[in-house]
């Protein structure tokens, strides 16, 4: 992880407070095309009972980043995220071609942070798994920051 992934990591834990105190659920996403600019970001709104459960920040970001780019201007972009993303997600991402994922949180800490809540069934799978699984490569570097990215979290999944 370099200096950029690093200010760049940081801008969506930015997200995902500025998500937590909207009311939503603490996680932020952003995704840069190639040439580094900044394209999309996105917060969760995932919360019940008015959410929409499909709508984490990180499917909300690619999609965001894919109408505005299309196929071809997502070759090269890179996303990056408070946390790693879901099964959902990771498909996601497969599908709207990005070809690398920076994350802080990694599945595994986050369960650990969220427990049995009702409003986060946290998968047991990497999105190194799922990403493996497809026909393109998805370079995913992470997790990093762990402690810094659980602090949105804190008193949050009680």
């Amino acid at each position: 992880m370099n200096d950029t992934d690093t200010r760049l990591l940081r801008a969506s834990l930015r997200v995902a407070a500025e998500s937590r105190e909207s009311g939503r659920h603490p996680f932020g996403a952003l995704v840069i095309d190639a040439e580094g600019t900044i394209v999309a970001e996105a917060g969760n709104d995932s919360l019940p009972p008015t959410g929409d459960p499909t709508q984490h920040a990180e499917l909300r970001a690619v999609a965001l980043a894919f109408r505005r780019l299309g196929a071809e201007g997502m070759a090269g972009s890179t996303l990056y995220t408070s946390a790693e993303p879901c099964a959902m997600c990771s498909g996601a991402v497969y599908w709207t071609g990005v070809d690398r994922v920076v994350y802080a949180l990694s599945e595994h800490r986050l369960l650990e942070l969220t427990g049995d809540h009702p409003e986060n069934p946290t998968f047991s799978l990497p999105c190194r798994e799922v990403f493996a699984r497809g026909q393109r490569r998805i370079d995913v570097s992470g997790p990093h920051l762990e402690d810094e990215a659980s602090v949105v979290h804190e008193d949050f999944w009680v």
